[in-house]
């Protein structure tokens, strides 16, 4: 089980928001963590039960936990190690010419 001390996990309250917001907030709070750092997240979406593992996945992060309380959903994330050679990779949409 990973270390979840208080000093490498951040907490994240998106109780009310629904989808996309979760994952897009998830995403924000990721993108300022360093590698190896847990996240918690606290939604009451029903949503978020197929988007947080399928974010985890396809943003190279491992979702450890996921659990039901208080008709809440609660994720725990550790944040994966970025990969800049997959964001060279994304071609842009086309423009289109004038």
């Amino acid at each position: 089980m990973p270390d979840t001390n208080e000093t490498s996990t951040i907490h994240l309250d998106v109780t009310g928001l629904l989808c996309p917001m979760p994952v897009l907030r998830a995403r924000r709070s990721l993108d300022l963590m360093t590698t190896g750092q847990m996240l918690i997240i606290t939604a009451s979406d029903p949503a978020s039960v197929q988007d947080m593992p399928a974010f985890c996945k396809m943003g190279g992060h491992t979702l450890h936990m996921a659990r039901v309380t208080d008709d809440k959903y609660v994720f725990e994330i550790e944040k994966g190690q970025s990969n800049p050679e997959l964001a060279s990779n994304v071609i842009p949409i086309r423009q289109a010419q004038r």
